[in-house]
């Protein structure tokens, strides 16, 4: 494997085949399911847009806004903006090639939207959400699968002008209900870890109903 410089240099090679590892689960589940939130490992269309919602509150107080989507699966976010008349300028990545092709099918009929498979490609935008890209670990241990974690939040920090938020499975989840491949973050730990470093704006999301929690993070404007 070519390994690629970036945000992930010290262990970019480890990093970028645990990123192929989640891609390849991706592509399958994609495979299977087709467009459809099965298609990106979610329950339900319900549980799907709940999460939209609350990646979305660090963008509610502009009126408009480009937003990158980290992770942006068969491109479902777009639509859910489209259908909510979001005036934003969309830009979608994703490390499936599979997915992108799903996404660029599923959204032909939406104008103005841009996908791209390679981080190099993603530029700076106002804002940039994460849905679901920490939860498949596979066999990565989970302390090298948080490193990669820790590395992938400054990078959207970086991508991002205004904000950025992301969300995560709970390791306040139920142990009988843990799977051993999916990656449980303590929410304390990383809004920590993002209040101290990144913003001082910041807020945790852990009371919709989910096993899982969303962080979002303001930038001061300076």
């Amino acid at each position: 494997m070519k390994c690629s410089a970036g945000a992930f240099d010290k262990d970019s090679c480890v990093f970028e085949a645990m990123i192929k590892s989640a891609a390849d689960y991706y592509s399958g589940k994609v495979e299977r399911y087709g467009p459809t939130p099965r298609g990106v490992d979610w329950n339900s269309a319900e549980s799907q847009a709940l999460r939209f919602r609350q990646l979305l509150r660090v963008c509610e107080s502009n009126q408009s806004f480009s937003l990158n989507d980290y992770g942006c699966g068969y491109g479902a976010l777009l639509h859910f903006l489209r259908e909510h008349s979001s005036p934003c300028e969309y830009y979608g990545f994703d490390a499936s090639d599979r997915m992108l092709r799903e996404a660029e099918a599923f959204c032909s009929g939406i104008s103005g939207a841009i996908f791209v498979n390679d981080k190099s490609q993603l530029q700076r935008r106002d804002f940039t959400v994460a849905s679901g890209i920490f939860n498949v670990r596979g066999e990565a241990p989970a302390s090298q699968w948080q490193e990669y974690v820790l590395a992938t939040i400054d990078e959207l920090d970086s991508v991002s002008s205004k904000g950025f938020s992301f969300n995560m499975l709970t390791s306040y989840s139920d142990p009988d209900k843990m799977r051993g491949d999916l990656f449980y973050g303590d929410p304390c730990f990383f809004f920590d870890y993002v209040k101290r470093k990144l913003s001082k704006n910041v807020y945790l999301l852990h009371d919709y109903g989910l096993y899982e929690f969303t962080v979002g993070v303001r930038k001061e404007m300076t």
